[in-house]
């Protein structure tokens, strides 16, 4: 406070200057904590206090001090985060946008950036090419526009426009191939599984058909007779083949291709019935392929006769006796040429002979590939075989086994009505 005669403050107007105004910023402070207190106040009236259960009380009571006390806690710390304000709505809306409105402006002006360096790049690359072919004396349209300096923006969107419809062009071109592509697939499937059985025989014919090892059989001892098989069995040692044979079966095509999903079937017709050990053909019949569908583990037991050449030997395990054939010829004729079997008997008077009989080329049914061979074994000069029970031996002709018809056979037969 300054003196009313303009002179300086003396030392008691200075103290009471001082007291003055540390009064004053007490009596401030007092209404600022007197608005604070009122604000809380307001907040919790406006915020309902929780009124205890008569349940909860008698809980509480119940549970031990420790208990009651983290009870307490858990309360008051929901209680005060049920006081604490609440951001609304707007103001997180507000928040938001402020933010999406940062991010567009810095975004938006780097990809611009980005843009605009892409465009100068590409613009450059384009006029160093230019001035090349301009060098090489092969002016164009668009050399001569960037050297009288036209619009370059507008010419570079015209070559990147070009670009796409070359590019677009041929693409269009190319799907024209897709359905050739497709039909050549099916065809080439197709082709693959109707003539499954020509791929699989001819690659199987060089492996072991049988697929098992003979046992105690040798090559080039036919004397051989230990481990004779109970029931009848062929065995040819140079394949590697050791299969069952059936008996009785009837000489039809359709009663054949039976018997044989489980092995090899003798073949009887008249003039070539023999069994093994009487004079006379004996015949046995066995594929040579079958489609990859079928199941049967025989359908390429007979694919490898056409390695068997004069002098290999066969094996046949007949009423627990083993009977010993070498192999004398062979022969391809018509499936419907039965009279060969009759003419190998005839060619072979009062000597047990065999022949195993199969489709021929691999993989076909178109003719059949007689293996012939005469008894060995036992020795057939004491007179001991036995000679077969006479039969009808007219000109009658019987279609000789074959092996299963191909897929498209199948299909035909079945939409025919064919058996």
């Amino acid at each position: 406070m300054d003196n009313k005669s303009g002179g300086q403050l003396s030392s008691a107007q200075k103290q009471q200057q001082t007291a003055a105004s540390l009064a004053r910023q007490k009596v401030l402070e007092a209404y600022r904590q007197q608005a604070y207190k009122n604000a809380a106040a307001a907040r919790s009236a406006a915020t309902p206090k929780p009124v205890m259960a008569p349940e909860t009380k008698k809980k509480r009571r119940s549970l031990g001090k420790a208990a009651a006390r983290a009870l307490r806690n858990t309360e008051k710390k929901a209680a005060a985060q049920a006081a604490m304000p609440r951001v609304r709505t707007e103001d997180w809306r507000k928040y938001h946008s402020a933010w999406q409105d940062y991010y567009q402006k810095y975004y938006g002006d780097y990809y611009q950036k980005a843009a605009r360096d892409f465009v100068a790049k590409e613009r450059l690359k384009y006029e160093r090419t230019a001035a090349e072919k301009a060098e090489q004396g092969a002016p164009t349209k668009a050399i001569m526009s960037v050297a009288a300096g036209e619009n370059d923006p507008k010419d570079f969107k015209a070559q990147i426009q070009d670009k796409v419809a070359k590019r677009a062009k041929k693409m269009r071109k190319s799907r024209h191939f897709v359905p050739i592509a497709v039909g050549l697939t099916v065809l080439l499937l197709g082709l693959l599984f109707q003539y499954n059985q020509v791929i699989i025989a001819n690659a199987v014919a060089f492996m072991s058909p049988g697929g098992s090892e003979v046992n105690d059989i040798s090559a080039i001892d036919p004397t051989v007779s230990t481990n004779v098989h109970e029931n009848p069995t062929l065995m040819i040692p140079k394949l590697n083949v050791e299969v069952p044979v059936a008996f009785g079966a009837k000489s039809d095509v359709k009663s054949m291709a039976a018997a044989m999903t489980n092995g090899v079937a003798h073949f009887s017709i008249p003039g070539a019935s023999a069994v093994p050990g009487e004079i006379g053909n004996f015949a046995v019949s066995g594929h040579s392929a079958g489609n990859v569908y079928e199941t049967s583990q025989y359908k390429f037991i007979f694919s490898g006769l056409t390695r068997m050449a004069e002098g290999d030997l066969i094996y046949m395990d007949y009423n627990g006796t083993r009977y010993s054939y070498r192999v004398t010829g062979t022969n391809t004729v018509d499936p419907s040429d039965s009279a060969a079997l009759r003419r190998i008997a005839n060619d072979n008077p009062n000597k047990p002979m065999i022949t195993l009989i199969t489709c021929t080329p691999l993989g076909t049914s178109k003719y059949r590939l007689l293996v012939y061979g005469e008894q060995i074994h036992p020795s057939t000069d004491d007179k001991t075989a036995s000679q077969a029970p006479a039969t009808n031996t007219d000109s009658e002709e019987h279609t000789m086994p074959k092996n299963s018809d191909s897929p498209l056979e199948q299909f035909w037969k079945w939409l025919t009505g064919q058996e």
